[in-house]
């Protein structure tokens, strides 16, 4: 096998001028930069990313010391200029023109606004290929309404599923859709990639991420489509499997989830908490029996639990072909996952002012073009020099003047931070 060839990274070679922010976009730019391609992200010192801003923050609330943004943006190069200004604007195009990859995740119009959208990038850059990320697309009567992906979860039907039949709609944690519809457009830009590389052509990709998380939620949509039924809460219960929830472990507030969908698993369930006489009574001898009786159920089964650790349940039940799992805290996933650290989930970088911390790894692994996390995250600005003068050719005086006229900076220019966050 050719070391070289094995060493060579996907996307490496393609250069991206990344002017996105919060978190879709900027995850798919981390995702193309930790497989090789040249990454420098634009940002506005007068309107840095809403993530920058965001907690935790590690020690004082600082522009630099969100590990929420951190996390988004590693082996990125950033760079800070106001492209509100002529100056400004002249730099976006001069990078557009380096660029095989031009990327934006601003509310619809933003980019023509500033004169950098694809119509004017293509005239920039011929070949160009341009992605805009938002939350419902360009087009139609919503594409204006400028939400963030804590609004677009609901609108894209998850909350009318999360939470308890007789309470409210419950929010899904986090700016949900942000965290699932990065891949597909990772995958739309390898395709567009692979036809500029046959035709030549360049081509625009107006993405949807409520569109994109919608296929999370495709059995529920189909269901409504073919039999007219309409997907409501049903708290941790099933359709097809009974036990199926969340139990109470021996320790605070420790869990472990369950779920039985065969008689053989139920027969092996109930095998490993020892057999007692409740579990041979006839209404729990069917699915459609534990289904029907799933409080009793329920309440029996967490007083077994109660009196066992969460990993000593996992272990007993999965060597028995039982689905279980530790309900796991992040302290958990960070120092006590094994099989996270086999897989070395976790790298520690060392970042220009919060120091060295972890940072979540590339789930994929390529045998052949491997991932390499090898930089912190930018701090605001923090590679303009190198941008400025190695990859656009600008003199010290050149950069000078930008300083001076305020187009440039490593200073942010807003508010006390930790405030209203």
């Amino acid at each position: 096998m050719d070391s070289t060839k094995q060493k060579k990274r996907v996307f490496e070679g393609i250069k991206v001028a990344d002017f996105t922010w919060a978190a879709t976009g900027p995850q798919v730019g981390r995702t193309l930069a930790e497989h090789g391609a040249t990454v420098i992200r634009i940002e506005s010192h007068r309107k840095p990313d809403l993530c920058r801003v965001i907690h935790p923050f590690m020690g004082k609330p600082g522009i630099n010391r969100s590990p929420f943004s951190a996390i988004l943006n590693t082996n990125k190069y950033g760079i800070s200029v106001d492209l509100t200004t002529p100056e400004g604007e002249e730099i976006a195009r001069k990078l557009i023109k380096w660029a095989d990859v031009v990327s934006d995740s601003f509310t619809p119009g933003t980019m023509k606004k500033l004169g950098l959208d694809y119509d004017e990038a293509r005239k920039i850059r011929p070949g160009i290929i341009y992605f805009s990320t938002c939350s419902q697309g360009q087009y139609g009567p919503h594409a204006l309404l400028g939400v963030y992906g804590i609004q677009t979860a609901p609108v894209s039907g998850f909350a009318m599923v999360t939470g308890y039949p007789d309470r409210d709609p419950v929010v899904v944690y986090g700016a949900y859709t942000d965290y699932v519809s990065p891949w597909s457009l990772v995958s739309y830009l390898a395709a567009a990639l692979c036809y500029r590389r046959k035709t030549g052509k360049g081509v625009y990709l107006d993405h949807s991420q409520c569109e994109a998380a919608l296929a999370f939620l495709a059995p529920t949509i189909l269901d409504y489509t073919v039999n007219g039924r309409v997907a409501n809460r049903t708290a941790n219960r099933d359709p097809i499997a009974s036990p199926c929830g969340a139990y109470p472990c021996k320790g605070e507030d420790r869990w472990i989830a369950i779920a039985v969908t065969t008689d053989e698993e139920w027969e092996n369930f109930c095998q490993v908490i020892g057999g007692p006489e409740w579990t041979r009574d006839p209404m729990f001898a069917t699915l459609t029996g534990r289904k029907e009786n799933e409080d009793k159920l329920d309440s029996l089964i967490g007083e077994w639990t109660v009196h066992h650790t969460p990993e000593e349940i996992m272990t007993w039940m999965q060597a028995k072909g039982v689905p279980a799992g530790v309900v796991q805290t992040m302290e958990d996933l960070h120092n006590n996952d094994l099989q996270l650290k086999y897989r070395e989930f976790f790298v520690r970088l060392n970042h220009t002012e919060m120091g060295t911390h972890s940072y979540y790894n590339e789930a994929a692994r390529f045998s052949k073009t491997p991932v390499r996390l090898t930089k912190a995250a930018p701090c605001l600005g923090e590679d303009n020099e190198f941008v400025y003068k190695e990859i656009l050719g600008m003199t010290d005086d050149d950069i000078a003047d930008l300083l001076i006229k305020g187009v440039i900076t490593t200073e942010d220019d807003i508010p006390a931070i930790g405030s209203t966050y």
